[in-house]
């Protein structure tokens, strides 16, 4: 690192244009206003995102994890300033109107940061991210800006413990179903209620959050080993102060995030997914994150990467172990460097830490006796959790995840639903003018999608609900809206094009026969083609949920799922 504050100032690019010369004598005065002085603002000016928020157990540490960053920002010779922006709980809001909010708080983080690191003119940028939405969105406003800048994660929760066993919020909502059934009282619920969630951090399975979380590793977008740090775990200070010393060392070296998000970076990351039995939802997110970096990424990709990935990981929600596992058994360079020797990811990729991914791998050490990930000729499954179906329903493709022991064939009625909320109402018997789902239906939810939505909803509470009742290996679920990475069971989300926009999920009827066929690829309702253009024809696009404000704009912009549900510029 440069040892001077000749060399420092050397590295202010961008910020020397608010704070240097007699004409910025103003900017200086109102920095000086909240403690800056001049040794500060003659050294490189580094923004540090926050999405730290009150609202939920993800994101509530990041403002004491903050100041470790700060702190080694400041001992490497640059000055923090640290910002804020918004996050939505994916779990605290699912199945509530709040949920619609998620998917929208992609986009709005995402400007958010963009625009404060535009208009502070910061050198570089550390992203500090928990939940869902913050951490694809970290990375989006990082391929926007590209300037040096990383990702970090806080962390996983860890485990709670009911009746002798490890449990997470996942195991709430199908106890929910359970509840419903009559399989669990009162007091059961309310003691699993009590313990499943013990402290800080993100949900605590491979669900959406630790997916992206190993995502943003494989990517080279975080260092290899610093999320997979628990939140609450005495090392994650220290993790925090090195991404200080790292952004550093990033600016020095020019490196941008332009220079790390290669295509072959994005295969690798897709293959961290399919091998980790991971959400659904990385998808959705790395699509819309190749889509700012320019890189060509298409769902197809994920399909190809996943047919030739073993499935190693043992997690859950179909697997034995929690997130916090993962940590315990040696980090993501373990699962890496299994992937590596089979040659299923190209170790010469660049990331923050200004090593190759091959370079992080090897530095990591396997805990003896782990049984997180398992070796090659021990694979859960010959092929990874993730599934691209296309057919008459689905002529875009849709996404389904296959990580345990779920069927690879469905073929039943049609249940159609307009909302989640209806669809719960079926599954948990709580309106009785809706037929209980039984067994051998497909569950179908529309208008969920990223238009119709707005907001593409997750199902969580309706797939958890229905594992809970018993029913998770007797029907099968589609819908234009997205899953939560907890879910698990025969789904198939992401339905392109969606409901809203004309897609032919919109002309389906109750008692349509429906055919999942995933060792084919195939996703079709058993209808001749002219039946089904004649219904389409006669389809009319139902009244917007929402005549104004952000969702409105939200519904007007939003592009297919099937390219990362990524807002469009009007006429492109």
């Amino acid at each position: 690192m440069p040892n001077n504050e000749n060399d420092l100032r050397q590295l202010k690019h961008r910020s020397r244009e608010i704070t240097d010369g007699r004409d910025r004598a103003p900017s200086r005065a109102m920095f000086k206003a909240i403690g800056f002085t001049d040794a500060d603002l003659q050294r490189p000016l580094i923004g540090v995102a926050n999405t730290w928020i009150e609202t939920m157990p993800c994101n509530f540490h990041l403002r004491r994890l903050a100041e470790d960053v700060k702190a080694g920002i400041r001992a490497a010779g640059g000055t923090p300033m640290e910002f804020n922006t918004i996050a939505i709980s994916d779990g605290e809001t699912m199945g509530t109107e709040g949920m619609r909010a998620s998917l929208v708080s992609r986009e709005v983080i995402a400007d958010s940061i963009e625009l404060v690191c535009r208009g502070q003119l910061f050198d570089a940028v550390v992203a500090l991210v928990g939940c869902d939405k913050t951490i694809p969105a970290a990375a989006m406003a990082l391929a926007r800006l590209n300037l040096p800048g990383l990702v970090l994660y806080g962390g996983t929760i860890a485990p709670g413990r009911f009746q002798g066993r490890d449990v997470s919020v996942q195991d709430v909502f199908e106890a929910v179903g359970a509840h419903a059934a009559g399989r669990m009282n009162d007091a059961e619920l309310k003691a699993l209620e009590d313990v499943a969630c013990p402290g800080a951090g993100a949900c605590g399975g491979q669900y959406t959050a630790n997916t992206m979380s190993m995502v943003m590793e494989l990517l080279g977008l975080s260092p290899l080993g610093a999320n997979s740090v628990p939140a609450v775990d005495a090392r994650k200070p220290a993790v925090a102060r090195q991404c200080g010393a790292w952004i550093m060392e990033l600016l020095r070296q020019k490196l941008r995030p332009l220079d790390i998000l290669t295509r072959v970076a994005f295969h690798n990351a897709i293959a961290g997914v399919a091998a980790s039995g991971g959400s659904t939802n990385a998808v959705l997110h790395l699509l819309a994150i190749a889509r700012e970096a320019e890189v060509e990424l298409e769902l197809d990709d994920f399909g190809a990467i996943s047919r030739r990935t073993p499935l190693l990981a043992d997690l859950k929600p179909s697997g034995r172990f929690m997130a916090a596992d993962i940590d315990r058994a040696g980090g993501v360079a373990v699962l890496a460097q299994c992937l590596l020797a089979a040659g299923l990811l190209q170790g010469d990729c660049r990331t923050v830490t200004t090593r190759t991914l091959a370079e992080e791998a090897a530095a990591g050490t396997e805990t003896p006796g782990q049984e997180v990930f398992l070796p090659m000729e021990r694979a859960l499954k010959p092929t990874g959790g993730l599934v691209v179906l296309r057919g008459n329903l689905a002529p875009q493709g849709c996404i389904a995840k296959l990580s345990g022991h779920e069927r690879q064939y469905h073929r039943g009625p049609a249940r159609i639903f307009e909302s989640e909320e209806e669809a719960m109402a079926a599954v948990t018997g709580s309106r009785p003018d809706l037929e209980k789902i039984k067994a051998g239906d497909v569950v179908v939810i529309r208008n969920e999608g990223p238009r119709g939505g707005p907001g593409m909803r997750e199902m969580l509470a309706v797939t958890a609900a229905l594992i809970g009742e018993g029913l998770g290996g007797e029907v099968a679920l589609l819908t234009d809206g997205r899953f939560s990475g907890a879910t698990h069971g025969l789904m198939a989300g992401h339905v392109a094009p969606e409901a809203a926009a004309g897609g032919p999920i919109a002309a389906l009827r109750d008692g349509d026969m429906i055919v999942f066929d995933a060792e084919h690829g195939k996703l079709e309702v058993e209808l001749e083609p002219t039946a089904l253009e004649a219904r389409l024809a006669g389809w009319r696009p139902p009244a917007p949920r929402f005549a104004r404000g952000v969702f409105a704009r939200y519904a007007a912009l939003v592009g297919s799922a099937a390219d990362g549900a990524v807002l469009q510029l009007p006429g492109r």
